[in-house]
């Protein structure tokens, strides 16, 4: 009699999340993300290709955008789902943190113990702010090779430009910005690095044999970053985008011709 009543309540809790999910799928193709390892505010909504200020809102998040490893955030504007909540809500234990975190970064208490990095940024001098969202960008190329794939906003994968160039190039900074994103945990990027210039401009680098630089620092025009590889790529190249308000556009629009 027990083992039946265990049976009914795993079929009906079954039956639930699945329900569930079939609501959440059919409002939209992805309503809520959950936090990983790794993760942070920008590089959720640059793979969901949306606004970082856009989530933060939907998420009543405040800078400097710190979120929780487990934690489910919205990714898609409320819609008819918005009543329901996400499938489950994991919130990590509270931990004390320094008086100057590092802009939303997913931490877990190993990382807080383990050893830095030998590689650090250069000229990561803090004294200058971002540009405003009007003022003008400056761009340069990020690498020195030959363009091998132009822009397609409607294939994935190419919603940027890929330069090919010797394994082990310098890659540098196409603008001066903040990097916001360093690390490998956006499937099909590899290596990649995330640099905001300012409230409306992201560009992006892909691919990397090997980062040169940490989340949180300021890095100027043309300061080295990275170094070309083929990490999930069939091919030595890197693969640079730059995005307005959260959406893919043409690159060759702002680089130097």
């Amino acid at each position: 009699m027990r083992s039946k009543f265990k049976a009914t309540t795993s079929t009906l809790l079954l039956s639930v999340l699945t329900l569930l999910s079939l609501l959440l799928s059919a409002c939209g193709a992805h309503v809520y993300h959950q936090v990983r390892k790794g993760d942070t505010l920008y590089s959720i909504s640059w793979h969901y290709s949306q606004d970082y200020r856009q989530v933060a809102k939907w998420n009543g998040l405040g800078s400097p955008y710190m979120i929780n490893e487990g934690q489910w955030l919205r990714v898609a504007p409320p819609g008819p789902e918005a009543g329901l909540e996400p499938p489950v809500y994991v919130k990590r234990p509270a931990q004390a943190q320094s008086k100057k975190p590092e802009e939303n970064n997913v931490k877990s208490p190993a990382e807080k113990t383990a050893k830095k990095p030998a590689i650090v940024a250069k000229n990561t001098s803090s004294s200058s702010l971002l540009p405003s969202s009007s003022a003008a960008i400056a761009w340069q190329w990020p690498l020195k090779g030959k363009l091998i794939r132009k822009f397609n906003a409607n294939k994935p994968g190419q919603q940027g430009v890929d330069i090919s160039a010797a394994a082990g190039t310098l890659v540098h900074a196409a603008a001066g910005g903040k990097v916001v994103y360093s690390g490998n945990g956006l499937r099909g990027y590899g290596n990649l690095v995330i640099i905001k210039h300012n409230d409306k401009y992201l560009s992006a680098y892909a691919h990397n044999k090997s980062i040169l630089v940490k989340e949180g620092v300021l890095v100027k025009k043309g300061q080295e970053i990275a170094r070309i590889g083929a990490t999930e790529s069939k091919q030595i190249k890197l693969h640079f985008q730059v995005r307005v308000d959260g959406k893919p556009v043409d690159p060759l629009r702002y680089l130097p011709k």
